[in-house]
């Protein structure tokens, strides 16, 4: 979940992790530790069709997810990061 300063809609203000409720490190407005961010729009053919969900969860909650997955994510090494 991402909370932006009211005054200022594009600084980032808090980030919680929406599985366990941690809040993330944001210093001046940028989030200095890694997380998945979620931006769904579900379409036709979904049972959540024209809802859109949006949530945050961190670095470990991630990894315990990614243990329930019968087919594994697909690693590869990135040699630039942005």
């Amino acid at each position: 979940m991402r909370e932006y300063f009211k005054t200022e809609e594009s600084r980032l203000h808090r980030v919680v992790c929406n599985c366990c409720g941690r809040e993330l490190k944001v210093e001046n407005g940028y989030l200095k530790e890694e997380c998945i961010s979620v931006d769904q729009t579900f379409g036709y053919f979904s049972a959540k069709d024209g809802q859109r969900h949006r949530f945050d969860i961190c670095e470990g909650c991630y990894d315990k997810w990614l243990q329930n997955f019968v087919i594994p994510v697909e690693e590869c090494e990135e040699n630039e990061l942005l």
